[in-house]
């Protein structure tokens, strides 16, 4: 079940997040997004809409962005598995199913910005 909170932003500005699309563009083929939220959800509301269109202005394919919608209980596919408390969540993985970095919407910055300067450590 896709997200429609992960719909982009129209009026998200790329130009304004230059470096954090530049560095989600340059891994946007080896690296898959898991995406835990619910539209129901005010904090997904406010941050998933700017972090989809990061991905799409970084060229990230649909086959490498996993939306997973949570009931208000916070349960869905994966939650168990992943140890999801909290929504949104990002994980990003390898092909291999090594997690590589985790956003959690308690951050203070915006998830684009947050994975990119971590990606960027980690990579």
């Amino acid at each position: 079940m896709s997200l429609e909170t992960m719909q982009p932003n129209p009026a998200w500005d790329a130009a304004s997040y230059e470096d954090a699309v530049d560095t989600l563009e340059a891994h946007n083929d080896e690296l898959v997004f898991k995406v835990w939220g619910g539209d129901w959800c005010k904090d997904c509301r406010k941050l998933l809409p700017d972090f989809g269109a990061a991905l799409d202005a970084a060229g990230v394919p649909e086959d490498r962005i996993e939306e997973i919608a949570v009931d208000q209980d916070k349960q869905g596919p994966g939650v168990d598995e992943y140890g999801i408390e909290y929504i949104p969540t990002v994980v990003v993985e390898t092909d291999d199913g090594e997690e590589v970095v985790r956003f959690v919407e308690e951050e203070d910055v915006p998830p684009a910005i947050w994975l990119a300067q971590r990606l960027e450590n980690e990579l």
